[in-house]
This record gives C-alpha cells, sequence and structure tokens, in this order.
C-alpha cells in the first residue's frame, strides 16, 4: 500500500439491513420549556479521554434510532463497529405445546398438596418448548480506515459529547491538526464519517469493510461500496436480507479509478446508508423491495447537502429531545479529569457528583440514540452489538430488561421515545392470544419473559426462568403511565384500554381459589429465575401465587379500573376484574419481617439473588408507599437488606436505588448508584452486566431514572420535591424532569434544602406539591407556570 492514498476494499462480510417502516424524525415536543434555544450550560456534557479505544467497551457510541456506530479513535487504524436495528437471524422459533393446559390442573393440585417436585416435573414435561438458541441481533460488520503507520501523535483527544451526539477525535502530526467527527444522523438516516485537517492533502488513508460471516460485496463505482446478504446463525436460522452502500466524498485530491481510493484530500466525507426486508407488521413475509433502490435514494437525497448541512441538521435534531432536561449536581476537581479516570477515583472512594449528572445524561442520549418512532425497541443491548451470537441474542428480555430500558422515558421528558415499546407490545397481541387459548385455554394474551424481532410468545426453555405468564401485563403498564404523564385521552382509548383489556382477560381465566384461603392465585410460575427449598428440602422454582404474579395482576387490574373510570366505561367485563382483584392474594410479611417471595416463608438458596421480584410493588409498581402501606415499605427494606449485593449485577444496583428512592433513603439510594456507576460501568459508560464482564444496556437505563426518581416522584398523586436528596448533591438544580398530571418541573437546592421550584402546568387542573412533610394545592391552568419557594409558597 503507497502512503498518501485511500484505498476502498471488500472482505467477506454479513450484513442484514432494514427495509421496513417509515422513520419519523419530527415528532411532536410536547410544548417542553427546556428546548435548544435555552440559556443553559451544556459545556461539561463529554464523555472524553486521552488515548484510543483498546476494546469494544471502551469505544463511544452513536445511532440515530436504526442504525448505530461504536467509534474506536484509533490513529492507525480507525474501526467503527456498524449496526443497525433489525439485522436478526431468523426462525424457527419456540412453539405452543398445544393442549398443554390438560396437565397444569394436575399441576396445581400437587402443589397445592406440597408436592413441588412433581409438579414442577410435569410442567416442564408437558407445557415448555425447546430453547431455540442462538437466534440473535447481529453486528452489521466494521468499517475500518487505515492510515500511514509511525506516525508521532501528540495532543491526542477521543470524546463523546452528548449534547451534539457526535463523536469526535483529534490529534497533531507535526504541526498539523487531524480532526474525525462520526455521528449517526436521524434526520438523513445515515452514518456520517468526517475527516478534515488544517493543513491541505494531508488525508490519507485505506478504506474497507468486512464482517465475520455471510455476506459479499464490492465496489460498484470508485466512490462506492455496497455489501449484502442474509443474516443465519452458521447458515442456519436464515434471517433477513440486507443491502449497505457507502459513498466516499473527496473534497480536493483525487479518486483513483477502480481502487475506490482518494489521493491527498484536504478533507472526505464518508457517508453509509443501509436497509433490510424485514417486515415487522409481518416479519414472516420479508417486504418485497429492491434494497439496492432504496439505498441508493437515501444516498441521493443525502448527497445533495452540504456536510455543514448534514452536521447542522442532525445536531438540531438531536437537541430538540436532548436540551429538554438539564442537570446540575455541583462540581469537583475531579471533573477536569478523563472519564476513564473518573471511574477509577469513583471506586477509589472519590465525589464527583458531575459524573454523577454526566450518566444521568448519557442514559437520555442512549435512548434517544436507539428508540425513536418507526425504529425497533432497545433490546439488551440497546441497538449496539458487536456479535454475530450475542450474549442472550441481544433479546427483548420481558421480566424486566425492556421494562427498565423505557424507565426513562417519561420522566426525563422522552415521551415520543416510548413509542417502539408500545409498537412491539401491541405486535405481540396475534401470538400472544394464540398462546393463550392453546396453551392455558384461556382468553387475552400472553408473553412470558422474552421476546425478539419474530414476536414469539411461548413458554420455553427450563421453567426456573420460563415458566412465568406476566411479561405481557408488565409490558402494558407502560401503557397507563404514558397516559398519566402525557393525559393523551385517544391514546387511552385507542391503545392503553384495549392492551390492558387483553391482559386482563387472561388473568380473569388464568387466575384460581387456593383451596385453603378462597383467594385467588396464579400459578404454577416461577419468581423471575429465583429458587425455594421446599419442606422435604428440595430446590424448586414454581408455585402458585408467588408475590410478583400478585403484584402484577393487581396492578394490571388497578390500572384497567383507572382507565375505565376515565372513558367512562362500566360494563359487567370491569365489573369481573373489580371482583377479581377484591379476591387477590396479596403479599404477606414473613416472620423474619420480610415481605414473602412466595405465598409460603420458604428458605431461599441463594439469598443475594439479582432478581428482586417481589419488590415491583414498591417500584415500579404504587401499591406500596408510605401514605398507604407503610408497613410494607418496612418489610421490603428488611427484604432487601437481607439480600444484599445480589452480585453486583448491574440493573439489579440500578434497580435497588430505584426501590431506595421509593423509601426516600437518599444515602442508601446514592449508595447503589454510586456502585452502579463505578463498579458496573464500562470505561465508555455503558453498563456491565456484572463488574467488567457483558455488556447489557438496561443498567445505564435504570441508573437514569434512579437519579430522577431521588429528585422527583408523582406516582401517589402529588409532586414530590427532592424525596430522597443525598449529602453528595448539597447544591444543584434540574430542569424539565416531567411528573405524573402533565407538569414539567425545574427544582433547585442549596445546602441540601429547596430554594425555589417552577411547576409548568401543560394540561392544567389541580396539582399538589409535597417537600418534607408540607403540602400544597394549586389550580393550574394549561399553558400556566407557578414558582414557589423553600416553603411552597407562591412567588
Amino acid at each position: 500500500m503507497k502512503s498518501g492514498r485511500v484505498r476502498a476494499t471488500i472482505a467477506p462480510l454479513l450484513f442484514a439491513l432494514f427495509a421496513g417502516g417509515i422513520f419519523i424524525v419530527g415528532c411532536a415536543t410536547g410544548n417542553s420549556q427546556v428546548n435548544s434555544n435555552s440559556t443553559e450550560d451544556w459545556s461539561g456534557l463529554q464523555l472524553w479521554y486521552s488515548q484510543p479505544a483498546q476494546k469494544w467497551t471502551e469505544a463511544l457510541a452513536v445511532g440515530n434510532g436504526r442504525l448505530g456506530a461504536m467509534v474506536f479513535g484509533g490513529t492507525t487504524v480507525e474501526q467503527i463497529q456498524l449496526n443497525e436495528d433489525t439485522l436478526w437471524a431468523g426462525p424457527p422459533v419456540p412453539e405452543d405445546r398445544v393442549g398443554a393446559y390438560k396437565h397444569i390442573a394436575e399441576a396445581r393440585k400437587l402443589i397445592f398438596e406440597g408436592k413441588y417436585s412433581e409438579a414442577q416435573r410435569i410442567m416442564q414435561r408437558e407445557v415448555m418448548a425447546p430453547r431455540i438458541s442462538p437466534r440473535s441481533h447481529q453486528t452489521l460488520g466494521d468499517l475500518r480506515l487505515t492510515f500511514q503507520p509511525g506516525q508521532v501523535i501528540t495532543d491526542y483527544r477521543r470524546e463523546l459529547d452528548l449534547d451534539t451526539a457526535i463523536a469526535r477525535v483529534t490529534y497533531r502530526v507535526g504541526d498539523a491538526t487531524f480532526t474525525r467527527e462520526v455521528f449517526a444522523s436521524a434526520v438523513d438516516q445515515c452514518i456520517v464519517v468526517r475527516l478534515s485537517c488544517d493543513k491541505p492533502g494531508k488525508i490519507n488513508f485505506d478504506v474497507s469493510l468486512s464482517r465475520p460471516a455471510d455476506a459479499t460485496g464490492g465496489g460498484l463505482a470508485p466512490d462506492l461500496i455496497v455489501m449484502k446478504g442474509q443474516a443465519t446463525q452458521d447458515g442456519k436460522h436464515k434471517g433477513v436480507k440486507f443491502e449497505a452502500q457507502l459513498r466516499i466524498i473527496p473534497e480536493g485530491g483525487k479518486l483513483i479509478p477502480k481502487l475506490s481510493a482518494v489521493d491527498k484530500a484536504d478533507a472526505v466525507t464518508l457517508l453509509l446508508v443501509a436497509t433490510t426486508d424485514y417486515n415487522f407488521n409481518e416479519p414472516y413475509k420479508p417486504l418485497k423491495r429492491d434494497l439496492a433502490r432504496v439505498c441508493a435514494k437515501q444516498l441521493a437525497a443525502v448527497e445533495k447537502k452540504s456536510f455543514e448541512r448534514i452536521k447542522a441538521d442532525h445536531i438540531a435534531e438531536h437537541r430538540r429531545l436532548f436540551r429538554r432536561v438539564s442537570l446540575d449536581l455541583g462540581t469537583t476537581p475531579a471533573a477536569g479529569e478523563p472519564t476513564d479516570e473518573r471511574l477509577r477515583a469513583l471506586r477509589e472512594g472519590t465525589e464527583d457528583p458531575a459524573l454523577t449528572a454526566l450518566y444521568f445524561q448519557f442514559g437520555r442520549y442512549l435512548l434517544i440514540s436507539c428508540s425513536r418512532p418507526g425504529t425497533m425497541p432497545s433490546n439488551l443491548q440497546g441497538l449496539w452489538n458487536e456479535h454475530i451470537a450475542a450474549p442472550w441474542n441481544a433479546d427483548y428480555h420481558i421480566n424486566i430488561n425492556i421494562q427498565m430500558n423505557y424507565w426513562p422515558a417519561e420522566v426525563t421528558n422522552l415521551s415520543e421515545c416510548h413509542e417502539p415499546f408500545f409498537k412491539l407490545t401491541e405486535a405481540l397481541i396475534p401470538s400472544g392470544r394464540k398462546t393463550a387459548r392453546d396453551v392455558y385455554n384461556c382468553r387475552g394474551f400472553v408473553a412470558h419473559h422474552t421476546t425478539d424481532a419474530w414476536l414469539h410468545t411461548s413458554p420455553f426453555g427450563n421453567v426456573g426462568y420460563g415458566m412465568w405468564p406476566m411479561g405481557a401485563a408488565w409490558c402494558t403498564q407502560h401503557f397507563m403511565e404514558h397516559y398519566r404523564f402525557g393525559g393523551d385521552e385517544k391514546f387511552l382509548k385507542t391503545r392503553a384500554y384495549p392492551v390492558l383489556k387483553e391482559a386482563s382477560l387472561f388473568f380473569l381465566d388464568w387466575l384460581v381459589e387456593h383451596p385453603r384461603t378462597g383467594e385467588l392465585v396464579s400459578g404454577p410460575s416461577n419468581s423471575p429465575e429465583n429458587r425455594f427449598r421446599t419442606p422435604d428440602g428440595k430446590t424448586c422454582n414454581l408455585s402458585m401465587g408467588p408475590s410478583m404474579d400478585q403484584e402484577i395482576i393487581w396492578d394490571t387490574f388497578t390500572n384497567l379500573i383507572e382507565a375505565a373510570e376515565i372513558l367512562g366505561i362500566e360494563d359487567d367485563f370491569i365489573r369481573e376484574v373489580i371482583a377479581a382483584r377484591s379476591k387477590l392474594a396479596l403479599p404477606k410479611i414473613g416472620p423474619d419481617g420480610r415481605l414473602m417471595e412466595w405465598i409460603e416463608p420458604f428458605e431461599e438458596p441463594d439469598p443475594h439473588h439479582r432478581h428482586i421480584s417481589h419488590l415491583f410493588a414498591l417500584h415500579p409498581g404504587r401499591q406500596y408507599t408510605h401514605q398507604l402501606k407503610p408497613e410494607m415499605l418496612d418489610a421490603a427494606r428488611k427484604s432487601l437488606e437481607f439480600r444484599g449485593f445480589g452480585g453486583d449485577v448491574g440493573w439489579s444496583n440500578a434497580w435497588k436505588t430505584c426501590f431506595f428512592a421509593r423509601m426516600h433513603d437518599g444515602e442508601q439510594a446514592h449508595w447503589y448508584l454510586s456502585r452502579l456507576v463505578g463498579r458496573n460501568a464500562f470505561p465508555n459508560l455503558l453498563n456491565g452486566c456484572w463488574p467488567g464482564r457483558v455488556f447489557q444496556i438496561d443498567g445505564n437505563y435504570g441508573g437514569c431514572a434512579g437519579i430522577a426518581e431521588m429528585l422527583l416522584q408523582s406516582h401517589v398523586g402529588e409532586i414530590h420535591l427532592l424525596p430522597a436528596l443525598p449529602k453528595a448533591w448539597a447544591e444543584g438544580s434540574v430542569k424539565g424532569l416531567c411528573a405524573r398530571g402533565g407538569f414539567e418541573v425545574n427544582i433547585a437546592w442549596k445546602d441540601g434544602k429547596l430554594i425555589k421550584a417552577d411547576i409548568h402546568a401543560k394540561r392544567g387542573g389541580i396539582c399538589k406539591v409535597r417537600h418534607e412533610d408540607k403540602v400544597v394545592e394549586i389550580k393550574t391552568r394549561a399553558g400556566k407556570s407557578y414558582t414557589l419557594n423553600r416553603h411552597l409558597e407562591r412567588i
């Protein structure tokens, strides 16, 4: 390879691209009071480093909802790992065991007789479908830029600016300063790479696109590289077909024919577009479309614009969402250090509240970057995945993980980013109805612990994780939360109420009376992924009436009843639901004062289990509150104290942050949050499921939501200001958080005490505001703002 020349090559690659749907960019903004024209200080929102990434967990993430990239920032070789949100290997998927319900009555009878092991064997043998794996979301591949080796690099900096959503690398070679910018434009639906230098004719590099498997491609023109193929798992599980096109646009220098190469350019812009034949509406019927033409049309549209215009449009669209919320938790000298060094110092005990604020905004940034109307929802890895066979297939685990992904959506003013999750839940209804009918002989719809792009709903695998028919119902909670925050009655009528009704229909048929108490119980079912020891010393997973089941059913029934009241629906079905709710067996407090995870006070073989499922009623539920059930909060605290660290699992630490925030214990919430950030965050701030191991994005979102819960709560019919403020955040401010009832809230505090709060009413109506033990009531009007002092007096 000659120095000073760009050469474009294609290595064998597999790549499947989205061809389904229209991507909506200009969404309703909601009347946010914090926007891109505000005078807030948006500096300090950079993740930055003084060296290139050596591992994927050090690279920096950009995304537009559909396309994603991880930027390594190398100076000899720049690696940009690529993703597309529908790039999935295909069927077969787990299938319903038709007629399984004929055996469930016998399993229930055995459990009621205390014969848990016998019941579990029946459920495993007769109900559970085989697990079929891998069938994974997959990497798109890698874009590599190879530069002249042996150069002396100085003044290196690699950063991700959360306010612009641009990853940037700058360094000097001699007297020349090189700049590299990478971003994923939601406006132009492409990944953009820009290389420039302050000295002319200095841009020299080779280009390659590669992927581990199943793709072909080549240069169709001196400035165009194409790759296409079909996703598989080692030739099986044939999934989506794809095409991607990369345009090379040099400024100055020259393109070398047949090599798609650039020699001695002043600047170069690379544009990557991609599409697949995935059909979200009917996944088993691929879209019939010319993928090459789709890509060419996308390229033709963006090529008409200058780089400056592409960049400006990208920043404006990102800030439309990102700048709705600002957070200042104070600054210490640690804030001036590179991000990886700040994380190291945090683990060693250094206070760095600005890093917490950065982590909060990073969570919002990730949701904006991987979940927009028209895209797939955020999966276990969001959008960013370097694997052909990812951990847990990077699928949609619906026994907490995807729900946690969307906990920040409403409260942190990103309501439209919630939409892909709603679409996924609604898309599960047809399959979920079939599973409910064929497996359980029930009406309504059901889904279990996981699903993926193929929308399967069957119980499969081991009963310890798979026999849990609560996944769909938990997803429906988000519909009611969306209504509570935004007040969209059309959404309530046409989307929330129907999906809640489907989930409630299933429960009406699924619940049975406990022969000893006459109360309604769910089962056989597990408490997600946990085990108990039976009286005869054996270890089992399945029981009748596990606490989480009962809490989710109560929550689903209650959400449906509330929706019916608002919509003026009063019929036999609603009366049946009200009656069933009144007969539900609800969790009890055990002899040791803990909230019981099962209907009996079983011994736990793993007392530090990562799941804390029986505390659903505390968070994200609203069944246990200081006002309504203080004794249950005390029992929940004892359960948390007994469970301890739970193996330092990232999402578990995030959930515990939320639990203690709901308990108004800012110090304990802050302790778990610091553990989440300090121990579970990789150098690029992405969450490790365990410290230093296995990226899983849910912890990022759960931590973001936990920070919001510490500053603002509204789940009990009032806006509670600073309910769990820790001593470490003695002074600060937050602007733009959202509260249920249609309010947007700004809060400022000093010395741990409220200074003032601004409440903007989007809808109007009665607004109750609490701070410490004082509660005031304000009659608000839509579009008006109200300022309160530290005594909650109007000013």
